[in-house]
């Protein structure tokens, strides 16, 4: 499948090679290639992957059947207007409403009473967006045999046909069919978007980020 992901941060790079590691036909866009690439980070991580291209955002829908979300939260309409056009394309929303403006911790720039999915949708009605990957740390969303035993992902959104798109790519990275969770539509994104304060919370008592929710049925 053609994936093209947006945003070179830890999120977007660690998705990009674990899925082009699956087999998929994988791009990454963003606003100055030249620039990026010099980045030590990025430089490092595309020697590692060197068949994972970086593009101009604005040529990353263009390339994608499904196009990743992973920008921060604030900067995910821009984004994806400068992506192109997304109408029909399922589109993958991984990111937080995080505002790191008063310090660490960070506080939410969007809850209670709309998401940063919500707006997605919103902004782009004819493309069909799934909220997933968002509850947990990159390195968990790309292989989920870090934490031990059974624990879940959820997928919101008001397409059936593209939760199971994006549920067969949770597959591709490791995530047993048991394991993801339908939340209903997109509005769901709102609970999972407002998670991420208990998240960081649960990481200091952790004392690690390799952690993850764990659904028990009584």
């Amino acid at each position: 499948m053609r994936i093209a992901v947006l945003g070179t941060g830890i999120v977007g790079r660690t998705l990009a090679a674990a899925l082009a590691g699956r087999g998929h036909d994988l791009v990454v866009g963003t606003r100055d290639v030249d620039a990026t690439a010099t980045r030590p980070d990025v430089a490092e991580w595309q020697a590692a992957h060197p068949g994972v291209r970086l593009v101009p955002l604005g040529e990353t829908a263009a390339h994608g059947e499904v196009v990743v979300n992973a920008t921060s939260g604030e900067g995910t309409v821009a984004a994806v207007v400068a992506a192109g056009d997304v109408a029909g394309k399922v589109v993958a929303d991984v990111s937080n409403a995080l505002d790191f403006s008063a310090g660490f911790p960070p506080t939410l720039s969007v809850a209670n009473t709309d998401s940063i999915g919500e707006q997605l949708q919103r902004a782009f009605p004819d493309a069909r967006v799934v909220k997933t990957l968002n509850t947990m740390n990159a390195s968990v969303m790309a292989d989920p045999s870090l934490v031990p035993g059974e624990h879940h992902v959820f997928v919101a959104g008001d397409d059936a046909e593209a939760k199971a798109v994006v549920t067969g790519l949770l597959t591709d990275l490791g995530w047993p069919a048991t394991s993801v969770l339908d939340l209903g539509g997109i509005r769901a994104a709102r609970s999972t978007e407002m998670y991420l304060p208990l998240w960081l919370s649960l990481m200091g008592v952790a004392g690690s980020p390799a952690f993850n929710i764990r659904l028990v049925r009584g």
